[in-house]
């Protein structure tokens, strides 16, 4: 079948294994000679793409709760909007959770995901208490902090087993609500400031007018909160608005995204306002829109997500944001992050600083854009995250991940490197 990721570049043609049982997973490994594990289809570009491909997100069992620890065992494709169904009205929450509800269990380990809460709670990995994998071999074993196959696995893009199953540790709450703050600011030096002032807040995220030039440069809307204590639990997910088409490649070009960055920076009061919001309009506001990539055309589109550290975040940051403006290939969705300390994990894309998350369409000339981009990433310190990627360099990707070689040498020691394989690791040769 045709296959693609939420990019859709690239669309390659896929044989496809339904994960319903570990009896015919184990047959299935023995059989075929590389694959790799694919959940629900929302990494970005090509690291759960392959020939063969393992549909993991039927696996999808709640298998026991622990009310009192708040501690939840279930099967790897268990998506975290079916947590939230179930759980919120019970007084529960993720403890982290990236800007989508809509992937597995098993997706959030492999990519470590991280979400508006780093610099407080760390990544996705810090919530699992211990997690079931089935090796290349057909093997089944358990592993948890400490130990080196967690720390290969967590952030290990699928390709050291299949995740079967995860404990995770949920975060009590006593609201639906969020008490959010919005602060406006007018420049890249202002929103540090903003971002430094309130990293006290539990969560924290920007959105950055990528476009804005000169003395505008890095003007954004900083969302900060906390969550309420009202008691109101009566959680429901938002009924969703869906792009019915695929919009045409020229719909989205530089005056479209120069009109909504406006509309969104004009649509906040100046200075300080609060609000209370619900949980999808704070945590998870593209949900609502069902389909959404299909705005940037046939084609495609992919996010370049990139951290830098700490201290040289704002320079790197305002040479890139330069950089875009000047080029015109500009983001509506551009996400500015804060984060705490890098975890153990080999290959997790957070280290304390902040990162950008942009989204470009596939056009000609944005590739040598992003080799650009890359450099300035790289000179700085920065990294570039895997599971929105789908055309770093080797080189680049080496000199971001300081750990890759003690990633690579406990692949090929645990027969893992030939089994498990995906477009993105053949590129970057992991």
């Amino acid at each position: 079948m045709n296959l693609f990721s939420w990019g859709m570049y690239p669309k390659i043609k896929s044989t496809v294994f339904s994960l319903r049982d570990t009896e015919s997973l184990r047959a299935y490994t023995e059989k075929t000679e590389e694959f790799i594990p694919y959940g629900n289809g929302r990494s970005y570009g090509d690291s759960a793409l392959n020939d063969n491909i393992l549909y993991a997100k039927p696996y999808n069992n709640f298998l026991a709760f622990d009310a009192q620890e708040g501690i939840l065992e279930c099967q790897a494709g268990v998506l975290l909007s079916e947590i939230l169904d179930a759980f919120v009205k019970r007084g529960w929450f993720l403890k982290v959770t990236p800007g989508t509800k809509l992937i597995t269990i098993g997706g959030a380990i492999a990519s470590d995901v991280h979400g508006k809460n780093h610099h407080v709670e760390g990544c996705f990995s810090e919530c699992v208490e211990e997690m079931t994998l089935m090796l290349p071999d057909g093997e089944i074993k358990s592993c948890k902090k400490g130990d080196a196959l967690f720390h290969a696995t967590c952030g290990g893009m699928g390709l050291t087993g299949v995740i079967l199953s995860a404990k995770i540790s949920l975060k009590k709450i006593n609201s639906k609500h969020i008490n959010q703050t919005t602060i406006k600011t007018k420049n890249l030096k202002e929103t540090f400031e903003a971002f430094e002032a309130y990293q006290h807040m539990p969560y924290s995220v920007a959105w950055i007018d990528c476009l804005a030039q000169n003395e505008e440069i890095g003007k954004c809307l900083l969302m900060v909160g906390n969550f309420a204590n009202d008691g109101d639990l009566e959680y429901k997910s938002k009924k969703k608005l869906t792009i019915p088409f695929t919009f045409p490649s020229f719909a989205l070009n530089n005056l479209s995204v120069k009109a909504f960055n406006w509309l969104y920076y004009a649509k906040a009061p100046e200075g300080i306002s609060k609000q209370k919001v619900d949980i999808d309009t704070f945590f998870y506001p593209l949900d609502a829109i069902g389909d959404w990539n299909k705005i940037y055309g046939s084609g495609g589109f992919t996010q370049y997500q990139f951290i830098l550290p700490k201290e040289s975040s704002y320079e790197g940051l305002k040479e890139i944001l330069g950089k875009i403006s000047a080029s015109g290939k500009g983001s509506f969705l551009a996400v500015l992050k804060l984060y705490g300390k890098a975890n153990e994990n080999y290959l997790s894309f957070p280290m304390e600083g902040y990162s950008l998350a942009l989204d470009f369409k596939i056009e000609a000339g944005l590739f040598e854009l992003l080799d650009v981009l890359d450099e300035v990433v790289v000179r700085y310190g920065g990294r570039i995250y895997l599971t929105k990627d789908v055309r770093v360099s080797r080189e680049t990707f080496e000199k971001g991940y300081p750990f890759i070689e003690t990633f690579r040498t406990f692949r090929r020691e645990n027969n893992m490197d030939k089994k498990l394989q995906s477009l993105q690791s053949k590129r970057v040769c992991i």
